[in-house]
């Protein structure tokens, strides 16, 4: 299969209802099923390449998070938060009749599974946190947020992907059929070009972050990490900005005392685009 089937799950919100989509992979019978949730601002097709090589053993299911891709904007931008992404991602569950899964998130696709992975009776299985953790080091939150819900036109998809490289350095290397191809998805048709596809209010919640505020999420974050009970693997850009060598070592001493894999030449965040990124976590996934 080179393409998957996209699919529309209703999810609650404060104002009502809204649509999340997300793209499926493989056999819609099969059992074992891994959700793989994307990065900030980010979209379920980074994992196109990932969820080929699992789709011959996995139901492969890959959220747009609202506010991102095909998915619904929100009216109140408040809600743009991990709590309500989580509660979205029950619905998305249910939705998918798995007693139990897999899980590998990015970023914020990492938060939200170890938010959801720490609840009692959570069917997860198997983690993998892509480049964070419990601490979110400070230098990596002013980096993003220079660019996060910044106004953003450019005439061609190949003009998008020179802009994009440039504040995706973190990404480590890649050819430019792979950088276009993570690119396109990131697109949306506006006039003569394109704009980014993501609700720039995605910016709010983001940039109202206070140190007192950010003190007290880390804390609930390790009170989550301590929680889990399932197999844990950790990866990490050798170079990230967002996860600290310190942090990464405390979660393989804590919780559920996470392996820890690195790739050099990475920073924030490995795109599981490459061989030996891909390896490792089909290798986790599929393990004893």
């Amino acid at each position: 299969m080179t393409d998957p089937r996209l699919q529309h799950v209703q999810c609650l919100d404060t104002r009502g209802l809204h649509r999340m989509a997300y793209w499926e992979w493989g056999d819609v019978s099969n059992p074992r099923v891994v959700v793989c949730v994307h990065g900030l601002s980010r979209q379920g097709r980074d994992f196109d390449t990932l969820a080929r090589d699992l789709s011959a053993e996995y139901r492969v299911v890959c959220p747009d998070v609202v506010g991102r891709g095909q998915s619904d904007w929100l009216q109140d931008p408040m809600g743009y938060v991990i709590p309500a992404y989580v509660a979205d991602m029950v619905t998305l569950l249910a939705r998918l009749n798995a007693s139990q899964v897999d899980w590998v998130g990015t970023s914020m696709g990492g938060l939200i599974g170890m938010g959801l992975a720490s609840l009692q009776g959570a069917p997860v299985r198997r983690l993998v946190l892509n480049d964070v953790g419990p601490v979110i080091e400070a230098a990596a939150l002013q980096r993003i947020g220079t660019y996060l819900g910044q106004p953003a036109h450019w005439p061609t998809a190949e003009a998008a992907a020179a802009a994009l490289l440039s504040i995706s350095k973190g990404f480590g290397p890649h050819t430019p059929e792979q950088w276009l191809a993570l690119t396109r998805p990131q697109l949306k048709p506006d006039g003569e070009g394109f704009k980014p596809h993501y609700d720039p209010a995605i910016a709010v919640p983001f940039k109202a972050i206070t140190p007192e505020m950010a003190a007290m999420g880390e804390a609930a974050l390790w009170a989550s990490y301590d929680r889990l009970r399932c197999q844990t693997l950790l990866l990490r850009g050798a170079e990230s900005d967002l996860l600290s060598p310190a942090t990464a070592q405390a979660m393989t001493q804590r919780g559920p005392k996470a392996s820890l894999r690195m790739f050099d030449g990475v920073g924030h965040a490995p795109t599981l685009v490459q061989v030996d990124q891909r390896a490792a976590v089909k290798d986790f996934l599929l393990g004893p």
